[in-house]
């Protein structure tokens, strides 16, 4: 049996239990980590004209190293994120982000372009520590505050993401492109030490063995017919999301003429839809995420329509990059509140089978989007994205309409008491 830090015993099945000034600073705490972690996957991207320069690769070749690090992300969110069910959390997130450092302070000084490929894989792998940490919040947050919680901590991830091309675009015209790499390390090591003096040390839930807790990965994706649909709506908005900012640098550096600090500005744009995160949170806490997630997708589609036949002003593009944004955050944090309801004890897990499946569809979107801007340009692109969420508009109207999608607000609870919905097909 634990015991909570006021001196009550806990059952072992019970959430942990934080003080509220505590709470509030662990949570900033793990939104800037998640921020620092999660930007890695993205510096390279407003780089890559830089970087195929410096490699003498074409800009076609270069569009792989985004491909590269988010098939690393999928592949550490399958094998690593399962450990935050079996190890303790504090550890493994700041032993990671450790490894993080040495990976970056690597490809900083990466003499040729297939080492430097080699090393974006393990970028990706190591920077799951992200996702590790957002179930990690859900644990500690209290169950009727739980989804603001998670937002806040998804914002600092979305905040991350967004920042990350303006400060690469930023730092490269300062000091060229590799001394981002050599920030982020030295970031990843302050964080390191941040995570290890401020998480609580919370056991694991299992003591089983690896090996059974990824077979029960794989039943979770049998059995939890609401977690796949969440995941491959979520899919389908990030990969549109993937190849608008993959594909972007390029439209506005060879049609728009902006240079690279120009291009850092324009992506401060997405910055805007951080803000969504906290809100998306509240309005799921109180039974809106259902009809939340379809005017997100809704507002997505617009967004790429708007990106495909309103390229010719920065201006539009600009707006069509808030909108994706706002869409594709706000949508996932609706999502992640439905899924973390279904099984308090596997949030890890869960978190895997979604997060993996998101970033399989983003890499293999940003695959795509570097042959359709060879082949079709930026239109190709803008009209790839939109297809792929009329795809999750259609998985969202089978939910509603056949599976009765529009009651699961109503029925499940964050209290992290298994709920039944193996049936909602």
């Amino acid at each position: 049996m634990t015991q909570r830090t006021d001196g009550v015993p806990a059952t072992e099945s019970s959430e942990a239990w934080v003080p509220p000034r505590n709470l509030r600073l662990i949570v900033l705490t793990m939104a800037v980590a998640c921020g620092l972690a999660v930007a890695n996957l993205y510096y390279a991207q407003p780089l890559l004209a830089l970087v195929a320069g410096s490699f003498h690769v074409s800009q076609g070749t270069a569009t792989i190293v985004v491909t590269a690090t988010q098939f690393g992300y999928a592949i550490g969110l399958l094998v690593l994120l399962p450990l935050g069910d079996l190890v303790n959390n504090r550890k493994l997130t700041s032993r990671t982000i450790i490894a993080t450092a040495v990976v970056l302070a690597l490809a900083a000084f990466s003499p040729n372009f297939g080492l430097f490929l080699a090393l974006s894989v393990l970028v990706g792998i190591t920077s799951v520590v992200a996702q590790i940490l957002i179930p990690f919040a859900a644990h500690l947050a209290p169950e009727d505050s739980r989804g603001k919680f998670v937002g806040q901590v998804v914002s600092g991830l979305l905040l991350g993401i967004l920042l990350a091309r303006t400060v690469a675009s930023l730092v490269a015209a300062e000091w060229g492109w590799r001394s981002i790499y050599v920030v982020s390390a030295v970031l990843m090591i302050v964080m390191s030490v941040a995570l290890a003096r401020i998480l609580p040390n919370r056991p694991p839930d299992h003591t089983a063995s690896y090996r059974k807790l990824m077979g029960s990965v794989l039943e979770l994706v049998r059995t939890q017919a609401l977690l796949r649909r969440r995941a491959f709506c979520q899919a389908m908005l990030f990969g549109a999301f993937t190849s608008f900012w993959t594909a972007i640098a390029y439209e506005l550096i060879s049609v728009h003429h902006l240079n690279q600090v120009a291009v850092g500005i324009f992506a401060l744009v997405g910055a805007a839809g951080a803000a969504v995160a906290p809100l998306a949170g509240k309005l799921g806490d109180r039974g809106y995420g259902h009809y939340g997630r379809m005017v997100a997708i809704v507002i997505g589609i617009g967004a790429m329509l708007l990106a495909a036949f309103g390229a010719g002003s920065v201006i539009l593009l600009g707006l069509a990059g808030v909108l994706l944004d706002l869409a594709v955050q706000g949508h996932q944090v609706f999502s992640q509140r439905d899924i973390y309801a279904l099984r308090g004890d596997a949030r890890a897990r869960i978190n895997t089978v979604f997060m993996t499946t998101i970033f399989v569809g983003g890499a293999a979107s940003s695959a795509v989007s570097g042959w359709l801007h060879d082949t079709f340009g930026w239109t190709g692109v803008a009209l790839f994205g939109a297809i792929l969420l009329v795809l999750a508009a259609i998985v969202w109207t089978v939910g509603h309409f056949g599976s009765g999608d529009y009651a699961e607000p109503a029925n499940t609870t964050m209290s992290g008491t298994p709920i039944d919905a193996t049936n909602a097909n």
